[in-house]
């Protein structure tokens, strides 16, 4: 994701010089070309993510577009008072980058597990939250950040599903899309675990298990209506997110779902249970771990289903 994310960005800041990438210390692979051909709009803030993001505040509030970058906890846990005080209080137009949500860097332990930056960062007024789970949405979304206005956390994954836009598809920034339609059951998630959801909606499908498959990139705004409407027409909802069960995704959808209604016959939510992930490992073997991949979605499918 940081790769599509960086390259629509440089096609960007080619016709728009208000663009500045502001980064603690990091992507130098990554942003070797974006370095040399946009030095102009280009900071190296070092290992200091609360100046960073103090740093970026300023210059958004003197016109400039600012995209603030670093690994996930670093980006946002690091520095939340300044995001929270200077950017969002002032309805800065700054988008803060991070780069290894959930156990993307799953083998560094716990102070780069990213878990809970959704319910985290959501709760801030003002802050609007994107987590794509694919390629498409990484560059449509980062395209269309630029000239969001107030403040904005990216999300990126180390891991994507691929390209799943349709042909002549046209992305709409905060709208849920689509990927399966089904009858019997929703499964709701963002971020590049979406790859594991996809997975085990073919392998309901051939279990008799009509399974429906929607892709929140924007948890704030949420499109509620489409959700809503998968809650009508199905008959369960599963939410899978890469991140605590608390006030993440499915936190958010259950929330509106019990105020504003309807409600699902059937309501799960797959995500981090276990306290702290102080296991290391691969990304993948933390999803197999915490019981939130392939296996353990169409395992708790059958069991609430079937």
């Amino acid at each position: 994701m940081r790769d599509h994310f960086i390259k629509q960005l440089s096609e960007e800041v080619k016709t728009n010089k208000d663009i500045l990438l502001v980064t603690g210390d990091l992507g130098f692979g990554v942003f070797n070309d974006y370095r040399a051909d946009f030095p102009e709009n280009f900071i190296n803030a070092g290992v200091a993510e609360q100046n960073m993001t103090g740093m970026a505040t300023g210059l958004a509030m003197e016109g400039f577009k600012v995209f603030t970058y670093s690994i996930a906890n670093f980006s946002t846990l690091r520095c939340l008072e300044q995001i929270r005080n200077d950017a969002c209080y002032h309805n800065a137009k700054v988008t803060v980058v991070s780069i290894g949500g959930g156990f993307s860097y799953g083998s560094l332990g716990i102070s780069h597990h990213a878990t809970e930056d959704y319910s985290i960062l959501r709760s801030l007024p003002d802050m609007e939250v994107y987590s794509p789970s694919c390629l498409w949405e990484t560059m449509e979304i980062t395209k269309a950040l630029i000239d969001r206005p107030g403040t904005n956390y990216l999300r990126l994954d180390k891991s994507n599903a691929g390209f799943t836009n349709r042909d002549g598809e046209k992305f709409e920034l905060g709208k849920v899309r689509t990927l399966r339609d089904g009858t019997d059951l929703t499964l709701i998630s963002s971020g590049g675990i979406m790859t594991h959801v996809l997975g085990a909606a073919e392998e309901l499908e051939k279990m008799g298990l009509s399974t429906r498959v929607l892709a929140v990139h924007s948890l704030k705004p949420l499109d509620y209506e489409t959700i809503a409407k998968a809650a009508s027409e199905t008959k369960g909802i599963i939410t899978i997110e890469e991140h605590t069960v608390d006030g993440g995704l499915g936190g958010l959808i259950a929330e509106n779902l019990l105020e504003k209604g309807p409600r699902p016959g059937i309501f799960h939510r797959i995500g981090l249970r276990a306290g702290f992930s102080s296991v290391v490992g691969s990304q993948e073997y933390l999803r197999t771990k915490y019981e939130m991949d392939q296996n353990a979605i169409v395992n708790k499918a059958k069991e609430l289903m079937l």
